[in-house]
């Protein structure tokens, strides 16, 4: 179906808007609203030089020149039909002088596991839930539209937002197949928000929406260039999104500066409880037993300060910047990008206390997979059961077991379902000992992830009198690897997510053409904060606007053909990289 909209969409730009010259095609990609922010949208739009139906038609060939066609990013996984008719109305109703919020006529992509009420599908990347598209919007969808934003598309993921197979590969779905990255197609956009993370950057929409769990919002930030608002959890509803977790999950915003996510932010955000998530009523697993604050902003744009760093007071760590295995160590490339960036915090105004020399050590969740198995398992048959003509309605974890099982050809050619498994394994009790962790209840497993953020990112913010945690957000791009899976060096998204903390990630500096980022890390609700900080390092860094996507086939592409041709023929035309030019020589050797 995706394919017969693709089709579609393509035929209607075709027929009423393209010419010889913005046909789709990679040559003729339209490029002239690039990095373009929502503030200059709403300008232009404001003052009558472009519409909303303008911009939708420029994103939309965009997408079919260089996403579908081209390079091939493939970050959208499925186009509206009725993009182009709702721009038309958000166009009539700026005419008529309604304007209904900051996105108002602003194109946007949203991950495919957000449920949306239209003619498109919500599959989580799956088989599985393709069918009868969802029968409502979910609440975060339900909120864009009410702001005046036209959602385009649906983003690709990595399938069940990374949480089948422990040897999955970040970007890659049975229904879309794998996503790149627009810095270099042969690198990872990492997952699961990868669609969402390589379409923003490519410039496929103003901005997108993808969903957290721990680190899926944050590390396609960080490998496609982009700022990443991954929420405080029950900032922004889950409902009508498919779950991992309860606890956990977490709906925000990708984009290419902090003010435009920051704006975003303020459509979705839930300010009070919206019926549909109990989260939204309440507070984070780190703040249990705390009320929940009553002064939430709307407007997350008024903390944006070019000089936010001024006085600063920031937390920074490295633990675990030495890499998870320690026979591959991050290589010291990353590490000197890193320290170019801590030394940009203090040139910009910033104090930085190095929590690591003055003792102060981060406990580890060690209950997290436990908690992510027990909510996924329920939380997805909760899902399944709002669902109506897909294999998986009204099912369980075990019906999506057994179709992946009876469709392995095409669900799981790559990696199995372990993770799956796993989860279905468990004790049903929330005190019942689950064998596969030594013994550790889900409630056991629930007191340890509050604590990590308790005496973690709590503990530090108030021993150091800090405004917030930094760190480096993960390794940049690995080259994508079907055989082998993803290639993590370190990750830091976990000293925020088991307690379900906030975090902002800004891109920070490059490494071989493939960018890396920091994260600036609070307690529950510190949003303003944190956009305060990472709107500070942003403008006096500007790495982002000084280093877009070139949409190589490879990163690098330099220094790997070696000298001799050059040196024997120096009029011979430039050598084409091969495919297979970046393989590492094997360390036995």
């Amino acid at each position: 179906m995706e394919r017969i909209l693709f089709v579609f969409i393509a035929t209607v730009l075709a027929s009423g808007w393209a010419t010889a010259e913005n046909s789709v095609s990679e040559a003729s990609a339209p490029s002239h609203f690039n990095e373009a922010t929502v503030a200059d949208l709403q300008a232009k739009m404001a003052a009558g030089t472009i519409t909303s139906e303008q911009l939708t038609k420029y994103y939309l060939h965009r997408i079919l020149a260089l996403d579908q066609n081209g390079p091939g990013v493939n970050s959208v996984i499925e186009l509206n039909p009725e993009a182009i008719r709702i721009a038309e109305q958000m166009d009539d109703l700026r005419m008529h002088g309604k304007v209904l919020g900051p996105l108002h006529g602003i194109p946007v992509l949203i991950k495919d596991n957000i449920d949306t009420g239209d003619r498109m599908q919500t599959s989580a990347g799956s088989l599985a839930l393709v069918g009868r598209p969802a029968l409502t919007d979910s609440t975060v969808a339900a909120k864009l539209r009410a702001g005046g934003a036209v959602i385009i598309g649906k983003t690709n993921l990595s399938e069940w937002a990374n949480f089948r197979s422990f040897e999955s590969i970040s970007g890659w779905s049975g229904r879309g197949g794998q996503t790149n990255n627009p810095y270099g197609i042969n690198r990872n956009p990492c997952g699961s928000s990868s669609g969402s993370g390589a379409a923003a950057s490519a410039n496929f929409a103003v901005l997108a929406l993808g969903s957290e769990t721990d680190g899926s919002i944050v590390c396609p930030s960080n490998a496609n260039g982009l700022v990443g608002i991954k929420p405080t959890v029950g900032l922004t509803s889950r409902a009508g999104v498919v779950p991992i977790s309860h606890t956990q999950d977490t709906v925000g915003p990708l984009a290419r500066t902090v003010a435009d996510a920051a704006a975003a932010l303020g459509v979705i955000q839930s300010q009070t409880y919206d019926g549909r998530d109990a989260a939204t009523g309440s507070v984070p697993l780190g703040w249990k037993g705390r009320p929940r604050p009553t002064n939430i902003p709307t407007d997350y744009t008024q903390f944006l300060n070019p000089n936010g760093l001024q006085g600063a007071r920031l937390g920074l760590t490295r633990a675990g910047l030495d890499g998870f295995d320690p026979f591959v160590p991050t290589p010291q490339p990353v590490l000197d990008a890193f320290e170019e960036a801590v030394d940009a915090l203090t040139a910009a105004g910033a104090t930085v206390i190095d929590l690591d020399a003055a003792g102060f050590t981060f406990p580890s969740a060690g209950g997290e997979l436990l908690v992510l198995d027990y909510d996924f398992r329920n939380d997805v048959k909760a899902y399944f059961a709002t669902r109506v003509g897909v294999p998986v309605a009204g099912g369980t974890l075990q019906t999506a077991i057994d179709f992946n099982n009876a469709h392995a050809d095409v669900e799981m050619p790559f990696f199995n379902q372990d993770l799956f498994e796993q989860a279905q394994s468990l004790a049903p009790g929330a005190d019942d000992p689950q064998s596969a962790f030594n013994g550790m209840t889900y409630n056991q497993a629930l007191e340890i992830s509050r604590l990590s953020g308790v005496n973690g990112i709590d503990a530090a913010l108030k021993q150091f009198k800090l405004d917030a945690v930094v760190s480096a957000t993960d390794n940049p791009a690995w080259a994508t690897d079907l055989i082998f899976g993803d290639h993590f060096i370190f990750g830091t998204s976990s000293l925020a997510a088991p307690p379900g903390y906030p975090i902002v990630q800004v891109p920070a500096g490059m490494v071989f053409g493939v960018p890396l980022g920091i994260s600036f890390f609070g307690t529950a609700f510190s949003e303003p904060v944190l956009i305060k900080l990472a709107s500070g390092f942003e403008a006096a860094t500007r790495i982002r606007a000084q280093n877009l996507p070139t949409f190589a086939p490879m990163t690098p592409y330099n220094n790997i053909q070696g000298t001799t041709l050059r040196k024997t023929h120096r009029k011979a035309a430039p050598m084409t990289p091969r495919p297979d030019a970046d393989k590492k020589i094997p360390r036995h050797l």
